[in-house]
This record gives C-alpha cells, structure tokens and sequence, in this order.
C-alpha cells in the first residue's frame, strides 16, 4: 500500500493534496530501468512489475474514493479488546540472553514487520523501523500505536539485515543510518534491486541488490530474494522503479521464510515447491481493509494462512499488525480473525500465532536438527 498514508484527519487531507499535485507534476515523465531484462517478465523498461495479478499501486482515482470513504466512515475505529484502546500486551526482551546467545534459533518480534532472527550465530534483522512515524518525515504520517519496547541500540549488534521493499513502514532511514554506524562496523545490507541506489545516496554502501531468485552465502547462511505481489514507492517520481519481495535464509539445522508485504498469488506456491516448506515463516495479517483498495496488495487473515499452507511451514508468526494504523481495519482486528482463519482452514492454534510486542520465542525445538538445506533452482 502507500505506506506514507496518515492516520489522522487533517493529515490524510494534506497528504491527499500533495500527492494529487505531485502525480500531476509526474504525469507522462519517463523512466528508464537500470536493471532491465527483456528475458525476465517481471521487468518493464521503465521497472518492475508482479507475476501474477495486477502490476502494483492503485490509480489516484481509488486512493481518493478510500480516503473519501474512510473520512465519511470514521475509520479506522479504536481496538476493541483492550479496555484503554492501544494497551497491547508488551513484553520486554531479555537482553542478557540475546546478547549472549550464539547456538540456539531465535526470533524476537520487535513490531509491524521487524524482527531480530538470531541463526547460526548471527544477528538479523527484518525490515528495521524504531522511529516514531512511518513517513519520510517525523512530524506528519503514520505515527506509532504501540511503544517498542527494545530501542535499537539495546540489540546486539547486527551482522545482516535484509529489505522487504522500500515503502516507508518498511524501510526507514533514520533506522538504516543508526544501523549503519553502529558500533562495530555496519551490517550488509541485502536488498531489492534498486534499493542499494538509495542506501548509497544515503552514504550506506555495504549493500547487495538481489533480483527475485537470486540468493548469496553470508556466514554460513543460504540467503534467498524471492517474489510477492506488491509494489513500491517513496515519491510519485520512483512508483515501481525498485524492486519488492520476500526472503528465504537457510542453515543446515534451520530455515525461514520472510513474506515482506504482499497480496495472495501463486507466488506461494510456487516458493513452497522450490524450497519445500520452512521451519519459521513471518506473513503479514495486518493492513488489509478495505479489500476492494487492499486486496491486491495485503492479504488478509484468511490468506495469510493459505500462504502458511502454500509455502509449507511448520511454524508461521503473524507480522504487520499492531503497530501502525495504516488501514481501516481496527489495529487489534487480526486477533480474532487470525483465530478464526486458522479454525476455518483446519490449522491449530499453535502452528500459526502472535506474539507480544517484544516478545522472544526460542528455537531450539523447532529446528530440523541435522537437515541440510536443498539446492533452490
């Protein structure tokens, strides 16, 4: 989605302004892809599109009839399951633990799609954002429902991040920049292709842009750029100019799926048939309503299980929720409706679930003990 949407009145009508004026000042600018292939068809001459469905974004005509809509509607309303409106449950990491930590699996949901993953004596983190806002700027935008409860410097120090896309509730800059010096040295970045472009204007160049099914050895690890169905944009001059999709990190004793933000496709499939199903998945369960504006971006509850079962996980942690209220839904809504997606499909409560904010889950018992990863085609 357009990750930059506000969450309150008079922004949405500022933000709907500026956007409709700068789609005016871009209508018929032309751009040329660096990374074209006439032999893969997700590449167009100007940038990327999807493989299957529509080629991402939604017309402006759409984006105005949804904040029309849920400005008439109130939307989206308070949560409903807690008794003051935002008081999720929190937890507080224990730090002790994951600094020292160096054998055992791990994975800390920190909020909406970040996640520290500790494998194979590594520090990973998804989709970094500790800022309070998801927007280019800190004073308008999507601000955070629920507070971290782990800053960034607190982690470990991290040795691999990887990029979903470049919408701004999934790649932050001031959270790139911090990890960038941190102390110790900056972590590779692995990202989509044209990302590494804005990191570097960014002064970030410990960077590798990956295509979809492109992959790298980094530690130990087998690392997989895999495809979704979404799109991407910071302003209304780079729309699709980069590249979106999931990730596959693979050990010989552990593997995980990252989605990334996405709607439902065959590309679940036919990543489940590749790798032959995952240890951990992460799949996002949040920022789908409207369906009509959403569908094709964010899947929802129910197709975030089927996307459980298509890439064939043995444990899926439910991601994108909770955090920032980017859609109509209520921010607690994926509570009740993951459960009832789950009963619906015939999966048990324990094999797709939610955590805290903040909360760790330890891996050990999870972990295919002594099965080395398959070769991707």
């Amino acid at each position: 989605m357009a990750s930059w949407i506000p969450g309150m009145a008079a922004e949405r009508v500022f933000a709907l302004l500026l956007t409709a004026g700068l789609a005016l000042l871009v209508t018929g600018c032309a751009r040329v892809n660096p990374y074209f292939d006439p032999g893969k068809p997700h590449h167009t001459p100007g940038g990327f599109r999807n493989n299957y469905g529509a080629a991402g974004g939604k017309p402006l005509s759409d984006l105005v009839r949804w904040y029309v809509e849920r400005t008439r509607d109130d939307l989206p309303r308070a949560p409903s399951t807690h008794v003051n409106g935002y008081d999720f449950p929190l937890v507080r990491p224990d730090l002790a633990w994951l600094h020292a930590n160096r054998t055992e699996p791990s994975i800390t949901w920190i909020g909406h799609a970040t996640l520290l993953l500790q494998v194979a004596g590594l520090n990973i983190l998804t989709d970094p954002h500790f800022s309070e806002r998801a927007f280019a700027v800190q004073w308008m935008g999507p601000r955070r429902r629920v507070p971290l409860t782990v800053t960034l410097d607190e982690l470990p120090r991290i040795d691999l991040v990887v990029i979903s896309h470049s919408h701004y509730d999934h790649l932050d800059r001031d959270s790139a920049l911090a990890l960038n010096r941190q102390p110790g040295g900056a972590p590779l970045f692995l990202v989509p292709l044209g990302v590494e472009r804005w990191l570097a204007d960014q002064g970030i160049t410990r960077t590798r842009a990956l295509d979809w099914w492109g992959q790298v050895q980094h530690g130990g690890l087998e690392v997989h750029f895999v495809p979704a169905q979404h799109w991407s944009a910071r302003t209304p001059f780079d729309r699709n100019s980069m590249l979106w999709g999931g990730w596959v990190i693979r050990h010989p004793s552990f593997s995980f799926y990252f989605s990334g933000d996405t709607g439902y496709s065959n590309d679940f499939r036919d990543i489940g048939e590749r790798f032959g199903g995952f240890d951990l998945a992460a799949i996002p369960v949040g920022a789908y309503l409207p369906r009509w504006f959403m569908k094709d971006q964010h899947v929802d509850p129910d197709e975030a299980v089927q996307i459980h079962r298509d890439v064939k996980s043995r444990l899926s942690l439910g991601i994108h929720w909770g955090s920032f209220e980017l859609t109509d839904e209520p921010l607690d809504a994926p509570i009740g409706e993951l459960a009832e997606a789950r009963e619906r499909q015939g999966i048990a409560p324990d094999a797709f679930v939610l955590f805290r904010h903040g909360e760790t889950r330890r891996l050990a018992g999870l972990a295919a003990s002594n099965r080395a990863p398959e070769t991707a085609r």
